[in-house]
């Protein structure tokens, strides 16, 4: 009884005891969670600026080793590191066309938002071209925004510091006339410095196409950081830049299938972004007329497919008004005197007789490639008068004066045998050509077009080629490379578009519409071979020892879309089109190499990034691992 008399009189003391040693082990735990959590906030703290993020720890890190990045599991690594980051800071230039001149880019970043870019126009020849630049800059302004878009809701870390406002500074110093012609001086220079807590972009050009090419080079020093949550920009760079060809251009035809206006508008915007300059719309076709023109309705009520496949002339004005702000002239070709249907039908109600054979005749395979049949009648003299109607009103639309397409390829003899059996076909051909010129020319105020192009044809081989005029007429070369008609117009002095058949046709390699044959023009033109495709490399001397002097505007790409409708333009066009681009732009000897896919695969980004479905180069692995794939 005495010692469990003891152990009772000692509860008290242990009791104490214990409560001490929990109080202790609780400032144990506390203190070693403090150190834990400062160190945790001291790592984050020594990390680069541009490797902020918050939210689910990312998978992967990318380091620049060896001038090349490479992709490595984030738990190895104290350094988080986004894929466009470590692309933008690692040592190729992600600028897409390549500069054609001197550039040098900063290996740092800075954190900028696009509510911080303010545009200073410095020195300007006219207000038109001030109020262009205003709508050009406020263009690049919703780019970024869209940018920013991808930064998502979530809260973001501020350890990389407040954004920089960014001050835009454009002179131009040349032209008042702000679109895009044959003269039009596109060069530009960019400079871009901090000056104490913002960032100054210098753009001095001779045009506004100019300078909006600098605000497009500017826009992609400027990119999206996943981990950090903002958009960053090199804090420096200097960029000397002007394009080798100046007819840089994209067709697309909306006859055989038509696409809705948001369609063609986001292809404005990615021709921009690759600094092409010309939209070439083939906007008719036998099988369609989906132009409603003020000057002859009768065309698109006689010959569009229906009232939701019509573009007004407000559609046009929107495509056009875009365009000019994106440095893009609109080259609309109503297509003639073949490629014509049901929509110059309507002649003989209307008291103007014929003004087209052979619509929609049978079997097609004699008068025509593909059906439906059709082509103008060349001795009515009401088609020559619709014709200025029409050329004037196009003119008057685009503003485009001093470039015209006339069309002019694929005319049947034989429909044209039948119904003037006393006169040869080609010199009707001829005589037609010259009377659509004198049409354009009155259509024009009186002045020719510096440059009318045909599509080549038989009309432009000998001895029918030496008839036209080639101070004036042009000719847009759609013929193999290695047919000798399309070398012929090249050696005979003509001022030429580029658009070979087995290089830059984007519709072929898809099968035959029509059967089961592999189609008209063979396979599927990868990237890669319009990239590589420069003709005018095989320019040889004439006997004498000169060269022949080729007159190469420039190129485009030809969109048919016999097998494509909306939806699927983006991916069929791009990035293969943004390959054509740098080929004209830059035009560097060398082909396909390893830091041309790492810098189209960054540009094709920024296509997604603006809304633009393009087609991926490679497996996703390979955007990750670049040089694994190379």
């Amino acid at each position: 009884m005495k010692a469990w008399g003891e152990a009772l009189t000692h509860l008290p003391r242990v009791g104490r005891l214990r409560r001490a040693l929990v109080l202790l082990a609780f400032a144990a735990c506390t203190a070693a969670a403090l150190l834990y959590w400062r160190q945790q906030s001291y790592d984050l703290a020594h990390r680069p600026l541009h490797n902020m993020y918050s939210g689910t720890e990312p998978t992967w890190t990318w380091i620049c080793r060896n001038d090349r990045c490479e992709r490595m599991l984030a738990s190895e690594t104290s350094t988080l590191q986004s894929l466009p980051t470590c692309n933008m800071l690692c040592a190729s230039t992600q600028l897409w066309p390549q500069p054609t001149g001197p550039v040098s880019l900063a290996t740092a970043a800075v954190p900028v938002r696009a509510d911080g870019f303010k545009l200073q126009v410095t020195t300007t020849t006219s207000k038109e071209v001030t109020d262009h630049l205003q709508g050009a800059f406020a263009l690049m302004i919703e780019d970024m925004r869209t940018l920013e878009k991808g930064i998502g809701g979530e809260s973001r870390r501020n350890d990389i510091g407040s954004p920089r406002n960014l001050l835009v500074r454009v002179a131009v110093n040349g032209s008042g006339d702000p679109r895009m012609t044959l003269k039009t001086d596109e060069s530009y220079k960019l400079s871009v410095r901090p000056a104490g807590h913002h960032l100054i972009a210098d753009i001095t050009a001779h045009s506004f196409c100019g300078a909006r090419h600098g605000l497009e080079t500017l826009s992609q020093l400027v990119w999206l950081d996943p981990y950090a949550g903002s958009l960053l920009i090199l804090e420096a760079a200097s960029v000397e830049d002007g394009p080798k060809f100046g007819y840089r251009g994209l067709l697309l035809d909306t006859a055989r299938n038509y696409f809705p206006l948001p369609e063609l508008l986001r292809t404005i915007d990615a021709m921009a972004a690759c600094k092409l300059n010309t939209f070439h719309w083939h906007v008719s076709d036998s099988q369609s007329f989906p132009l409603r023109l003020n000057s002859v309705p009768q065309l698109a009520q006689h010959g569009a497919y229906g009232p939701g496949a019509i573009y007004s002339m407000d559609d046009v004005k929107a495509v056009v008004q875009r365009a000019k702000l994106r440095g893009i002239r609109v080259l609309l070709e109503v297509d003639a005197p073949g490629h014509v249907g049901r929509a110059w039908s309507w002649g003989p109600s209307a008291g103007l007789g014929h003004l087209a054979y052979c619509i929609e005749t049978e079997p097609w395979s004699a008068y025509c490639g593909e059906p439906p049949c059709g082509q103008l009648n060349p001795k009515n003299p009401h088609v020559y008068e619709l014709l200025e109607r029409i050329y004037a009103e196009i003119i008057q639309v685009t503003g485009v004066d001093d470039i015209f397409h006339l069309g002019g390829d694929e005319v049947s003899e034989r429909c044209w045998s039948q119904h003037f059996n006393d006169t040869d076909p080609m010199e009707l051909w001829l005589e037609f050509t010259r009377r659509a010129l004198r049409a354009l020319e009155r259509a024009n105020g009186g002045k020719a077009p510096e440059l009318t192009l045909l599509w080549s044809s038989r009309l432009t081989r000998t001895p029918y080629l030496e008839r036209l005029d080639s101070k004036y007429v042009g000719v847009q070369v759609w013929g193999s490379s290695r047919w000798p008609e399309s070398r012929a117009v090249l050696d005979a002095g003509f001022r030429s578009v580029i658009s070979h058949v087995d290089a830059w046709y984007l519709d072929c390699g898809f099968g035959s519409w029509r059967d089961s044959s592999d189609g008209h023009c063979g396979p599927y033109r990868s990237w890669q071979q319009v990239y590589e495709h420069r003709p005018w490399t095989e320019e040889a001397p004439l006997p004498t020892g000169e060269a022949s002097a080729w007159r190469v505007e420039g190129g485009a790409a030809c969109q048919w879309t016999e097998q494509l409708g909306p939806g699927g333009l983006d991916a069929r066009v791009w990035p293969r089109s943004a390959a054509l681009a740098e080929r004209l732009w830059s035009d560097r000897a060398e082909g396909a190499a390893a830091d041309v896919y790492l810098r189209l695969d960054t540009q094709r980004a920024r296509l997604v990034a603006r809304g633009v479905r393009a087609a991926p180069l490679w497996p996703r692995w390979c955007s990750h691992n670049p040089h694994a794939c190379l």
